[in-house]
């Protein structure tokens, strides 16, 4: 087996492959939708939206019960959804990768770990058969 070590990024050696666009954008858009800072973002947005369709005395673009507001939140998450599922998708890529790669190494180090084992006994009988020559 080659030996394989880790990139200069610390990771691993098939993971640095060139990412299309899509995969980088899924995945930069899956990390800013799966943090707090998206959820502050879409409270205050939610919170301005509500507080100037109820205070507005002039127009009110979507008065309660806040119906395009339903439609707005509803096409984020129909967007936000399959592109967070293709981040994931990716990331048990990767961890499929790396469970094989794990797989092997270990299967190797059991053989190593065998073949010591191995030469320990040849050594054990070694010294048992020359300490029964002394004894005698």
């Amino acid at each position: 087996m080659k030996k394989r070590s880790k990139s200069r990024n610390g990771q691993h050696p098939l993971f640095e492959r060139k990412l299309t666009l899509s995969q980088r954008l899924a995945d930069e858009i899956a990390t800013f939708f799966g943090s707090w800072s998206f959820i502050v973002v879409l409270l205050i947005f939610m919170a301005i939206w509500i507080t100037l369709n109820v205070m507005l005395v002039i127009y009110k673009w979507d008065p309660y019960p806040f119906i395009l507001l339903n439609f707005v939140l509803s096409c984020l998450a129909a967007i936000q959804a399959p592109i967070i599922l293709m981040s994931q998708n990716r990331q048990a890529e990767r961890d499929r990768i790396t469970a094989k790669y794990d797989y092997e190494v270990n299967k190797k180090a059991e053989r190593e770990i065998q073949d010591m084992q191995r030469d320990l006994d040849e050594i054990k009988e070694l010294i048992r058969k020359v300490t029964r020559k002394l004894k005698s």
